[in-house]
């Protein structure tokens, strides 16, 4: 990183926000970092704010897989935030004395209907945007796994395990282990619908094929991450695991599993 110094800040600009964004400026220009305006320039991109902010970093950049994501909050560290913009001389520290990795982290790939893909950090998930529960046909590999009913799904990454997944009782998983998890969002189980009730990880060899049943609830609300597409009409998702991944400096000592202690026990 000593001769890729191009970095590019992301960050909502509010008021609020340049009051902790300028010191920072002020810092990495006095230690040798060029502040660029032009996305195709930088090699490093940091997001200001928390980690809904390193999500829309991600997404609004377009997943590159040239650069380096650096995550910097402004409050508490998160997931995805390694640091504080209140200790940018800890942040430089770490980086000069080699106490910083460089982590590859998973990007779920979403087609709708065969249109180009979304990508997503954390999690895509599907719901009625009606007052009515709506019926999924789920297909693994073109195997018909099940019929759902019920509010929706949600598939995440290893690193979305943590976030609405888990929300829904579905597990937190190791970020080595390549794979998406589907989870169920209040489905009905009787003699006519039958699901599997519960939680269950895809290697990344596998695709989901997720098809709505066309009964004039087809029109659901499909999120990628923090955001909501706007999709008029959907028929069949495909979901799988992308062959790209983002490229994330971290501490070497704030691992994933301490992460999950400090936040939930």
């Amino acid at each position: 990183m000593p001769h890729r110094k191009n970095i590019y800040l992301f960050y909502k600009q509010t008021p609020e926000m340049e009051q902790h964004v300028q010191p920072l400026q002020t810092f990495l220009k006095e230690n040798g970092f060029h502040i660029v305006t032009d996305l195709e320039q930088a090699h490093i991109i940091a997001s200001i704010g928390g980690d809904n902010a390193f999500l829309q970093a991600t997404r609004k950049t377009g997943f590159r897989d040239d650069c380096l994501y650096i995550g910097i909050s402004t409050e508490g560290l998160g997931f995805y935030t390694d640091f504080t913009t209140k200790e940018a001389e800890h942040m430089l520290h770490a980086v000069n004395n080699e106490q910083v990795e460089v982590r590859r982290y998973p990007i779920i790939e979403v087609s709708i209907d065969e249109e180009p893909p979304f990508y997503c950090l954390n999690e895509c998930s599907i719901r009625s945007n009606v007052i009515k529960t709506f019926v999924i046909d789920v297909l693994i590999d073109d195997f018909p796994f099940e019929t759902f009913r019920g509010d929706g799904m949600i598939v995440s990454t290893p690193t979305g395990s943590t976030a609405y997944n888990k929300s829904v009782r579905g597990a937190v998983v190791d970020p080595l282990l390549p794979s998406m998890q589907v989870s169920e969002i209040a489905s009905l189980n009787n003699n006519e619908y039958r699901t599997l009730g519960t939680s269950f990880l895809l290697s990344s060899q596998r695709t989901l094929t997720l098809k709505v049943v066309q009964d004039g609830n087809d029109h659901p609300i499909i999120g990628v991450d923090n955001e909501a597409l706007s999709i008029r009409h959907a028929e069949k998702v495909d979901i799988k695991i992308s062959e790209r991944q983002i490229k994330v400096l971290k501490l070497k000592h704030n691992s994933f599993w301490q992460k999950v202690q400090r936040k939930f026990l």
